[in-house]
């Protein structure tokens, strides 16, 4: 099959299919990013496009989404177009995020072509994020902003043939008109690369040893350190955890920027304004931010950890949760929504108040004290993961047959065998 992949941040939520399409072969993968370099898979043409225009910062804030997407949509069907009139390339099938216009003008150039488009998240004007911490209040314009950027997923329920969304909550954010569309089933985890790992250990040069199971390690990670993945919740439970375990030491994991919600006015960043709000009663000798490291090196991270704080307002479930489960650790996260959909709190994992700092540190607290009383957590999760998760047993076959139900049969690719990573 010829398939065109569109996505701006390269390889994204396609990471597992364009490997196993490529390890597969037989097939014509392009691949359409604006990573600059784009990252090369072995089998895998991968082309830069540029947004054909960009809005400039005083342009009207409700029309500015659209006005980005368009830039962008128009880009990449002009790369498209380059493509087959260059190259001689016209896809079989597109697949491609919807979220940032870059499907918008594609059956423009190919109205023949199907397209099956990741839809990711609409935004809500209240639910979500949106009003759920009080600590970043609602503006009376809010709602208006959050349906103005909403012109984006319904140009797309319109393009594409078929929506995808990854988990049944990410559906359910949508209006009842999208849904005919959609199919749910989640991108997949490599659970067969993710395991427990006795024998793990990890190299803190600060403290001028490796740490492994043996030792009272307590962990968190979020892409970054920011209010939507509760980073704000963590920091002030610390203290209370590092005093109640004196022998304990915790590993952080993420950057410094801020992927969703507003930025801090700290110089410092919004690591800054919580360090200093609580930094006085920290323990900063049994403290390691790492930042952002390895994807190697945040599995040993994981499988020496004791238990994993894993926190989220209600919006998109992160990967780095579920492969933390499928590794069998015990995580700790948010009672959410979301998150409910994965975790079962006792038994596949902990729930705790996204906003009670003093219950995530009791909890934390409890299972480093008692591990005897939370060995099946890890199992549990890892079973679950596995079971509805796990890319090659569950995720690839759906992806698969609904790939193939947008294309005449002679295209299609065959239902998966083998492991060809094998």
């Amino acid at each position: 099959m010829k398939i065109l992949f569109v996505h701006q941040n390269m390889p994204g939520q396609y990471r597992e299919l364009i490997q196993w399409l490529a390890a597969q072969g037989g097939h014509e993968l392009v691949f359409l990013t604006q990573r600059n370099p784009a990252p090369q898979i072995a089998g895998v043409k991968s082309v830069v496009y540029k947004p054909h225009h960009i809005p400039t910062k005083d342009a009207y804030g409700l029309s500015r989404v659209w006005e980005k997407a368009t830039g962008v949509g128009f880009g990449v069907a002009m790369m498209a177009r380059q493509l087959e009139q260059q190259e001689g390339f016209k896809p079989d099938l597109v697949l491609g995020h919807t979220g940032w216009g870059e499907l918008l003008f594609l059956k423009q150039v190919w109205p023949d072509v199907p397209i099956l488009g990741f839809f990711e998240y609409y935004y809500l004007r209240s639910g979500g994020m949106v009003g759920f911490d009080p600590e970043e209040p609602v503006s009376e314009n809010m709602p208006f902003l959050m349906h103005a950027r909403n012109a984006v997923p319904f140009a797309n329920i319109q393009t594409v043939d078929l929506g995808h969304v990854p988990t049944e909550w990410q559906r359910n954010t949508f209006p009842n008109s999208f849904h005919d569309k959609f199919y749910t089933c989640h991108d997949g985890i490599r659970t067969d690369l993710l395991g427990p790992n006795p024998e793990a250990s990890l190299s803190l040069s600060r403290l001028g040893r490796s740490v492994t199971r043996e030792d009272e390690v307590f962990t968190y990670m979020a892409r970054n350190m920011e209010r939507a993945r509760g980073f704000h919740i963590f920091m002030r439970a610390l203290p209370k955890i590092l005093n109640g375990r004196p022998n304990a030491r915790v590993i952080i994991v993420g950057g410094d920027d801020i992927s969703y919600g507003s930025k801090s006015d700290h110089p410092s960043g919004f690591r800054g304004e919580m360090e200093a709000e609580v930094g006085h009663l920290i323990d900063w000798d049994r403290v390691h931010f790492v930042g952002k490291v390895p994807f190697s090196s945040y599995c040993q991270i994981i499988q020496i950890s004791r238990c994993h704080v894993a926190l989220t307002m209600p919006f998109v479930l992160s990967w780095s949760l579920l492969e933390a489960m499928a590794m069998q650790a015990t995580v700790v996260s948010s009672d959410v929504a979301p998150v409910r959909e994965a975790i079962t709190h006792g038994k596949t994992g902990l729930l705790v108040d996204f906003f009670d700092d003093g219950a995530l540190a009791d909890q934390v607290i409890d299972v480093l004290a008692n591990p005897a009383a939370y060995v099946h957590v890890g199992p549990a999760a890892r079973a679950h993961v596995v079971e509805k998760y796990d890319f090659l047993s569950r995720c690839l076959p759906e992806h698969i047959k609904r790939m193939n139900s947008l294309v005449p049969e002679a295209a299609r690719i065959p239902m998966p065998g083998r492991n060809p990573f094998e």
